[in-house]
């Protein structure tokens, strides 16, 4: 008995857990959109941010990954810490939708369904024509496996129900329920999903393992077990990012140890009997349990929601520290965000802006050492070159993690644009470094610029200085008149080289300039205007590469 128990508990648990993740990342590539659209919804509301937390936990049928993607969204500069810790509150009461599913065994034999539903979902997601339908047969999929892996626990635990050890262990959490709350703690902390863990405990009740009062400290104790998840995502992440996990544990510890004390004096079991209609029984103790499960998480939303700001407080002195300013390499191109397409196309589309932004302070503290003299500039310039060279390494490593998605049409035509644009992006923190080196040279060979000639290439500078500010605006915006205004930039750069070319020669004929400086003017001329061509191939990327019409952007 004791094999069948274990392999039955072990394989059942397993196919419970593999159902539950096939649903809930079909689930998340089916509600992609939607979880964008709801994001973009929130506000500074608590309120609201609980209801999103609890759309978002409902769609994708899991409070640990509804967690950690707020986190994420955090570490990304999406959310506030009072935003995220709102959608946290919410992902807890949004994840007793699971309880709710379960209960339904007992109601309805929904272990029968479970083969077909396996071999519909199978059949849809190998057969569908397109990926919306392959995801949906997904869900149904993992929908089989998870009832079936359900099935299979219920029958391996049927025979202990006679087992004198097992009342006395169901004895023991009734009149000890910290001991409960522990174990269902580190049940859940083991297997990494609170779904699972009360999944689980409503099993053990049906086949009559478990008494609804032993039951109760064990869902108390998985609501703490399942803040490791979010505690092990924030590992490595802003210092937001690690106060929102704090925020997630204490909302759960706090709210566990004073209901303990409503479990101890007997009140809570009285007050879940008084909600559901009639005496416990083997076939409504399921039920029993997930209105335990919802009735703890709506009620401690319902006492920390007004408070929010204390509960803010806390997770601050948890965390003590002090945000460091932005440093110059990709800080929003999150992990967690690749499973959102959408969203992570935002992020990149962001990163590449603060990488243009990059650029032109590059550009800009090059021509000023350069008219200025100030060699101390070259650190700053130096700087921002690496800085490049790490954006355009971390843009298109996430970008390539990304085309590893289901992509819709829009993100699939979005990242070669990114890719291209990073590429130029970086090239021209090339040409900041050779203008650098110009303005070194000019100090050091003592050369001297006519106030004519300085006068043009501030003209330049100016120039491409406005068609940055265009070329930032268009990518973040997709904004096609900008990069229009961008490509006139370009037109005027182009004559602009024409012109001085021929006024620069009428200078060395003249004897105005010394051949030196003249060697001088026209390296940073060209070096400009090969700025100008990078900024090009942007512009013209976002009119042709972001119409989604099928055009290809032309080569600059």
């Amino acid at each position: 008995m004791a094999k069948d128990l274990i392999f039955g508990l072990v394989g059942g648990l397993g196919l419970f857990l593999f159902g539950m993740k096939i649903m809930s990342e079909a689930l998340r590539k089916v509600a992609g959109e939607r979880l964008r659209r709801i994001l973009q919804l929130l506000t500074r509301t608590p309120f609201i941010g609980v209801l999103v937390g609890t759309a978002i936990t409902a769609l994708i049928q899991s409070s640990s990954g509804a967690t950690v993607m707020t986190v994420g969204f955090v570490n990304a500069g999406l959310l506030t810490l009072r935003q995220a810790i709102s959608v946290v509150m919410g992902a807890n009461i949004g994840t007793t939708t699971t309880a709710w599913l379960v209960s339904f065994l007992a109601i309805f034999k929904i272990s029968t369904y479970a083969l077909p539903a396996i071999g519909v979902g199978f059949l849809l997601s190998l057969l569908g024509r397109t990926r919306n339908v392959k995801s949906w047969g997904q869900v149904i999929l993992g929908f089989g496996l998870l009832f079936l892996g359900l099935a299979i626990m219920k029958e391996a635990f049927a025979p202990l129900g006679a087992s004198e050890g097992v009342k006395h262990l169901m004895l023991k959490f009734a009149q000890y329920p910290l001991l409960g709350v522990l174990v269902g703690c580190v049940v859940t902390m083991l297997l990494q999903s609170s779904s699972a863990t009360i999944a689980t405990i409503q099993v053990l009740a049906f086949n009559g393992l478990l008494s609804f009062e032993s039951a109760i400290p064990l869902i108390l104790g998985d609501n703490i077990g399942t803040t490791i998840t979010a505690e092990i995502a924030s590992v490595g992440t802003n210092l937001a990012a690690r106060r929102t996990a704090r925020a997630h544990t204490m909302f759960n510890v706090i709210g566990v140890a004073y209901m303990l004390i409503f479990v101890y004096t007997n009140l809570y079991p009285k007050v879940i009997r008084a909600i559901v209609p009639g005496a416990v029984t083997k076939n409504n103790i399921m039920v029993h349990i997930a209105m335990a499960h919802s009735v703890f998480n709506i009620f401690n939303t319902l006492v920390f929601l007004p408070g929010i700001s204390i509960l803010e407080k806390v997770a601050r002195r948890l965390t003590p520290g002090k945000e460091r300013e932005l440093i110059l390499a990709p800080n929003l191109l999150e992990k967690h965000l690749l499973d959102t397409p959408p969203l992570a196309i935002d992020q990149t589309v962001k990163e590449t802006v603060r990488m243009c932004e990059t650029a032109r302070d590059a550009i800009g503290k090059a021509a000023q050492a350069f008219f200025g003299g100030n060699m101390r500039l070259k650190s700053d310039v130096t700087a921002n070159e690496e800085a490049l060279d790490r954006f355009q390494h971390d843009i298109t490593q996430y970008l390539v993690d990304l085309s590893q998605r289901n992509l819709g049409k829009e993100q699939s035509e979005k990242l070669p644009v990114l890719l291209h644009s990073v590429n130029d992006l970086e090239r021209v923190g090339d040409h900041a470094e050779n203008l650098m080196e110009l303005a070194q040279r000019k100090k050091e060979q003592k050369l001297r610029i006519s106030p004519h000639a300085t006068a043009e290439l501030k003209r330049m500078v100016a120039r491409v200085d406005e068609m940055m500010v265009y070329v930032g605006s268009a990518l973040s915006n997709y904004d096609s008149e900008d990069a229009k205004r961008a490509l006139k930039c370009e037109d005027d750069l182009n004559r602009m080289q024409i012109e001085f070319r021929a006024s620069h020669i009428e200078r060395l004929s003249n004897g105005i300039c010394m051949p030196l400086s003249g060697i001088l003017f026209l390296d940073f001329v060209d070096n400009v205007e090969k700025v100008g061509d990078h900024l090009t191939n942007i512009a013209q990327s976002v009119m042709y590469g972001f119409r989604w019409d099928g055009v290809q952007p032309q080569a600059g």
